[in-house]
């Protein structure tokens, strides 16, 4: 199943995934999050992955939302039981110890922006639209977007976006703080090689702990995440990948990680 819905590819340890449903626009069904699901009991055993970038099929969309098709039935009971599923998902994807970028292109709307959300950052292309317009069909977001939006952009502007409905462009997405680039939609995939570039050049066990020290310090007070912090710091020191990347400096040389 996961290899109809999601397509696979790698450089290095930096796995691609390419959400594969772009007569739908990408939504997400059962299939597709029990797919996503499977892929991920894959990449939590890769103890050489190093990145994760995801995107969607086509030109239209990243991801335009929860199939409405599949949904418009459900009982309460359900319904809780469907969005308990995509929400464990994208908690698994949100929890890989390395980062996980989305390169959105096109709608990414209702569940597509909680995907997003779950990811550690973004990339837009310029004809990237964002929205939580699930209160248009007299629901909610169920599959984190009341929790993590303001997380991301504030309270006040979370409340904005999931009560209005209101779609709003790549440039807006950028302006409060959505995702963290936009560029026009030709250049995405080059985009995308940059920062797979970029990874690769970086100590993967110092990645790792770069994420863990921010996700685990987010959660705690200052003064304990700044002890987070020193704890991971000296941690570097026991590795052979703090030796080779300080000597690479030292001796005005590219690391080899």
């Amino acid at each position: 199943m996961s290899d109809n819905l999601i397509e696979k590819s790698e450089d290095a340890g930096i796995m691609r995934l390419t959400l594969n449903r772009p007569k739908a626009l990408n939504a997400l069904n059962s299939d597709l999050i029990k797919a996503l699901d499977e892929t991920l009991d894959e990449l939590e055993a890769r103890r050489d992955l190093r990145a994760v970038l995801i995107t969607g099929a086509g030109e239209k969309s990243f991801v335009a939302g929860a199939d409405i098709s599949e949904m418009r039935d459900k009982t309460p009971e359900e319904a809780r039981i469907f969005a308990g599923q995509a929400l464990a998902t994208v908690k698994r994807l949100e929890r890989l110890p390395v980062p996980v970028v989305a390169l959105v292109n096109g709608f990414c709307l209702g569940g597509g922006c909680e995907l997003a959300l779950a990811c550690d950052w973004a990339v837009a292309s310029d004809n990237a639209v964002f929205g939580q317009p699930e209160v248009g069909l007299g629901v909610i977001p169920g599959f984190g977007g009341t929790q993590r939006l303001p997380r991301r952009v504030g309270p006040a502007m979370a409340l904005d976006l999931i009560t209005t409905g209101r779609k709003i462009d790549a440039n807006e997405a950028l302006r409060i703080g959505l995702v963290n680039r936009v560029v026009p939609q030709g250049e995405l995939e080059s985009v995308a090689e940059e920062i797979t570039k970029q990874l690769k050049g970086n100590g993967p066990q110092a990645v790792r702990a770069a994420k863990q020290a921010v996700h685990d310090g987010m959660d705690q007070d200052l003064d304990s995440a700044l002890a987070l912090e020193t704890s991971l710091f000296a941690l570097c020191f026991a590795s052979e990948e703090q030796s080779e990347g300080m000597g690479a400096f030292v001796e005005k040389r590219k690391p080899n990680f």
